[in-house]
């Protein structure tokens, strides 16, 4: 956002804001909330736009359309505006609108998840797995996001019950593992045989995966009793191997001293 700002501040607002008008009288930003928001902080009292007459769900669309076009892109953004569009096209295909969890399975394959697919080079599947990001519970969903818990595993856990979703975090916390691609598979298919219990995830997390074997692995709140809370997880682990090679050099030239005595 900070270089958004400098961009903006050095330049100008290249690409006008898309607005459209609304019974109230007024107008409802459909694309460009971040320069108007960079606009606001720098002073600017007027913005270019342009102004497009569309229905509710045109301007949903379009919306989403212009938020996937950014570089970068959280899991859950994607995921979210994944979900957003499919609802919206399906509204305007006049397909009746079902609840969250009956919807994927009755979105599968049809035009409108070939049609985000197309539009965004993935596969329908790779759509729909994202669209099942949304079932995750929050914590799970921001783990994804911070790089905590890979893709896969997470839309595994999508299949999940929340309160066996609760489980699955409580048994992380207990653990201190994240579920692979097959332990979060096996989890699930517990869970649709009606199998699973909180002992049982905690009894998959528990085993030794092979990556595991040659790794420490340290919860980020144990470590923030020793270092300040804004600290990231690498900054915390360069300053740890910084004076794990200070205190080795300190004991070989102590053991060197050791040595030195003894020839003498």
């Amino acid at each position: 956002m900070a270089q958004f700002m400098e961009s903006i501040e050095k330049y100008g607002i290249m690409t006008p804001l898309i607005v459209m008008p609304t019974t109230e009288g007024v107008y409802r930003i459909v694309s460009g909330h971040r320069r108007k928001y960079c606009a606001e902080k720098l002073g600017y009292t007027q913005v270019p736009v342009i102004i497009r007459y569309m229905k509710e769900d045109d301007s949903i669309i379009s919306m989403v359309d212009s938020n996937l076009h950014r570089e970068k892109l959280l899991y859950s953004e994607k995921a979210f505006a994944y979900y957003i569009k499919n609802e919206a096209m399906k509204r305007k295909t006049g397909k009746r609108r079902q609840t969250q969890e009956g919807t994927l399975e009755s979105i599968r394959g049809t035009k409108t998840i070939q049609l985000i697919g197309k539009e965004t080079g993935e596969s329908p599947r790779q759509v729909l797995r994202f669209i099942r990001l949304t079932l995750l519970l929050p914590e799970l969903l921001q783990m994804l996001d911070d790089g905590k818990i890979s893709f896969n595993p997470a839309v595994e856990l999508s299949f999940l019950s929340k309160e066996e979703q609760r489980w699955v975090l409580d048994a992380m916390d207990y653990t201190l593992s994240i579920p692979s691609v097959s332990q979060a598979t096996r989890i699930k298919v517990l869970s649709q045989e009606k199998l699973l219990t909180a002992q049982k995830i905690i009894e998959i997390l528990s085993e030794v995966k092979k990556s595991d074997m040659s790794r420490v692995v340290f919860k980020n709140s144990q470590m923030h009793k020793y270092f300040p809370r804004y600290y990231s997880t690498e900054q915390m682990k360069e300053e740890i191997i910084a004076l794990l090679e200070k205190d080795l050099k300190r004991k070989e030239r102590q053991q060197k001293k050791k040595e030195d005595k003894k020839n003498v």
